[in-house]
């Protein structure tokens, strides 16, 4: 008689030692991990940690929406707003300054579509305008991750991405813009080599996708 490994569950945060775990490996590899409790506490730390004045690059993110660092970022007025900006921007004559914009600001902040307990990071895009920032572009990086995204390897982050998060981004996309979306561009972050460019901010609760 064989037994069958339960399939991992995506939407349910995970036990403390499988974040600590995480967030060991993370920091390993060179990221700046803190464990918080919520998105409030996310919320308040991400204010902290951006100084006032800098160019900010929101990614999509429901994580950022749910939490309201969206808006705290992109209609507080305290930071520039490189999504306010490039919104304003005319795609048919000014699409490389934009794309300009978008690759390098002083902080990119979104979340990723997965961790894993080996210490990597995740992030699936349709267009991948969020990527350049993330891998390199940006001064410094800031993600919020829910405790539901962890997982145990790059594998079981990969079935993620489709299995799980897809599906979702695109009944989101077929809403707001009438198509679905699709993994076109795929990130993997395997270490941070600069000290001090990479948080992530891990936290105890399910939030986002």
């Amino acid at each position: 008689m064989t037994t069958s490994t339960p399939a991992p569950s995506f939407t349910d945060p995970v036990p403390a030692h499988r974040l600590e775990l995480a967030a060991a490996a993370l920091t390993d590899h060179g990221f700046t991990v803190e464990i918080l409790d919520d998105a409030a506490a996310a919320r308040a730390r991400v204010n902290e940690l951006i100084p006032e004045g800098a160019s900010v690059l929101t990614a999509a993110s429901e994580t950022l929406r749910l939490s309201g660092i969206d808006d705290d970022i992109n209609a507080g007025g305290r930071y520039r707003s490189i999504k306010a900006s490039t919104l304003a921007m005319d795609r048919a004559s000014q699409m490389d300054e934009i794309r300009r914009l978008r690759a390098s600001p002083d902080v990119v902040v979104g979340s990723v579509a997965a961790v894993t307990e080996t210490g990597s990071l995740v992030a699936a895009s349709g267009s991948g305008s969020q990527l350049p920032s993330y891998s390199g572009g940006a001064a410094r990086a800031i993600w919020i991750v829910g405790a539901q995204k962890v997982v145990p390897d790059l594998s079981t982050a990969l079935r993620r991405v489709e299995d799980h998060c897809l599906p979702l981004e695109s009944a989101r996309a077929k809403a707001v813009y009438g198509w679905p979306s699709a993994v076109n561009r795929l990130l993997v972050l395997n270490a941070e080599p600069f000290p001090g460019r990479s948080t992530v901010l891990l936290l105890r609760e399910a939030t986002g996708f």
